[in-house]
């Protein structure tokens, strides 16, 4: 195939933004997904997403065994058109400005909070918001909950009664505190990067998207890339390009094709056979996650069913540990979340405030296991290997705690299932956050932006010492954000398509 001038590499929540961004001058774009193009019904459906985990649309990926948990963790991530955001939890939140500030501290230069604000904005159409923070006439359609959980209710004013401020805009990116989060939810039903970004402009005579479509590596001549060369069943083609071919295979698959395709670090390539085309160490270096834990409750009383996404509510503290801005997330969660094999209530009888760990200073990574395409990766998020993860996560599930006793939740609280009242002294508390560990899903950082070695791409998001070759999706995050990552992939795709047409 030829004659293109984009090829981009994966339909998920990046890829759906640069197809439909790039190709709206008339340039002619190849979208690629190695999954297919039907959706599952139970998507359109909020609080069904848990379902949606091992499912034809999810590759279903695990941890090796973590050096601090000594379990394997699931990993899932989102296979199809829209991605992951097809398939997560539809929770719509930047995260808080130092975040992003602490991007250029790392080297990544007009990637602040100030400079991403106006692709945050162009993302979203929201009302009733601050017009300076807040984006009109963009493709999502964000909002807080329209009807209500009893649970989440309770537990904002549990917050206010323990002493912690309520935000205006928890989503917004500059409050610390507890409120109604945005999610993607419109009219009751998901709204996907696949249903706010590609499905209007799928008629387009100049977009080409294909599915079931595994790339098996990146084409290049010399240090220029000329398209990629994909496998559609038993059949293998070749996208050529006079324009770029940008990778928005996500913070798994990026890294991955690029190693496939002799980018990478040159003693793991040279270990598997694989040719080496640039010695990039920081490929698949860096990974970091958002590990949760969580205070599980038995209910006083039947929890109602909800319509949305199961966790409503969020507050976003600083502990002091981290010392780099609000290192806490705590969520209401309207059904007993915990570890897959954990005991504790049925669903229909109990409730948590989960913990997440925002500001990680463990990094862990992302390894082939062989030069096979599509064979499962080694990913190595490395949990809790810094002492401070755990301290940061104890005094989270502290302030859970607090929250849990208050008035408010007390029509609520049955009795404390997990970790249970007498697990109470620092070391307990560290034991049960290793027990009950649970990723949120948040992967990011394996090709970060920066100027270093340890960096993939530079702050126009091109790789290192090769032209015509870009990454925009959450592996360029040189840093954890503190929030759940969509909103910022959208942001990070919407200024790399700024970037690539400027």
């Amino acid at each position: 195939m030829r004659g293109y001038e984009y090829v981009v590499v994966g339909a998920g929540t990046a890829g759906c933004v640069l197809a439909a961004r790039l190709s709206e001058d008339g340039a002619r774009v190849l979208l690629l997904e190695a999954g297919g193009a039907r959706a599952l019904k139970s998507m359109a459906i909020p609080p069904a997403w848990p379902s949606l985990m091992g499912s034809t649309a999810d590759w279903a990926d695990q941890t090796v065994p973590q050096q601090g948990t000594g379990t394997c963790v699931a990993w899932p991530r989102g296979r199809g058109l829209g991605g992951s955001s097809s398939i997560n939890a539809m929770n719509f939140v930047r995260g808080h400005r130092a975040s992003y500030d602490a991007w250029v501290t790392a080297g990544a230069k007009g990637w602040g909070f100030d400079d991403l604000l106006p692709s945050f904005k162009r993302s979203e159409h929201t009302e009733g918001r601050d017009p300076e923070l807040r984006g009109v006439g963009g493709p999502l359609t964000p909002g807080p909950a329209v009807h209500r959980h009893p649970i989440a209710e309770a537990g904002l004013e549990a917050a206010g009664q323990a002493g912690y401020p309520i935000a205006r805009d928890i989503s917004g990116g500059l409050e610390e505190g507890f409120g109604w989060c945005d999610l993607s939810i419109v009219d009751g039903t998901r709204q996907s990067a696949a249903d706010a970004y590609l499905a209007p402009i799928l008629s387009r005579r100049n977009l080409d998207v294909v599915t079931d479509a595994l790339v098996d590596r990146v084409l290049m001549d010399g240090d220029r890339c000329r398209g990629v060369e994909y496998r559609v069943g038993a059949e293998t083609f070749v996208a050529e390009c006079t324009g770029e071919v940008v990778l928005a295979a996500g913070t798994v698959g990026t890294p991955q094709l690029l190693m496939l395709s002799g980018i990478g670090p040159a003693d793991h390539l040279e270990d598997l056979g694989i040719e080496v085309v640039a010695d990039l160490p920081g490929v698949g270096a860096n990974l970091h996650d958002h590990p949760m834990c969580g205070v599980v409750y038995q209910s006083a009383q039947p929890v109602p069913h909800g319509t949305n996404n199961h966790g409503e509510v969020q507050g976003l503290l600083s502990t002091g540990i981290g010392g780099h801005g609000p290192d806490v997330q705590i969520m209401f969660v309207d059904v007993p979340l915990r570890a897959d094999g954990l005991p504790g209530p049925a669903i229909e009888d109990g409730y948590a405030i989960m913990v997440s760990l925002m500001s990680p200073f463990s990094r862990g990574s992302l390894r082939l296991a062989s030069k096979t395409p599509g064979a499962p990766p080694v990913i190595d998020p490395a949990y809790y290997t810094d002492q401070r993860d755990l301290d940061i996560v104890v005094a989270g599930l502290r302030i859970a705690r607090e929250i849990g006793a208050a008035p408010a939740l007390a029509p609520w609280c049955g009795l404390e299932a997990l970790p249970g009242p007498e697990v109470r002294g620092e070391e307990n508390l560290r034991s049960y956050a290793r027990t009950n560990i649970r990723s949120y899903s948040h992967y990011a950082g394996t090709c970060a932006i920066g100027t270093d070695e340890r960096s993939v791409v530079d702050i126009s998001l091109q790789v290192h010492g090769i032209s015509n070759l870009r990454v925009a999706d959450a592996s360029v995050m040189p840093s954890p954000i503190s929030a759940n990552t969509n909103a910022t992939v959208y942001a990070i795709a919407e200024r790399a398509a700024e970037l690539i047409r400027s």
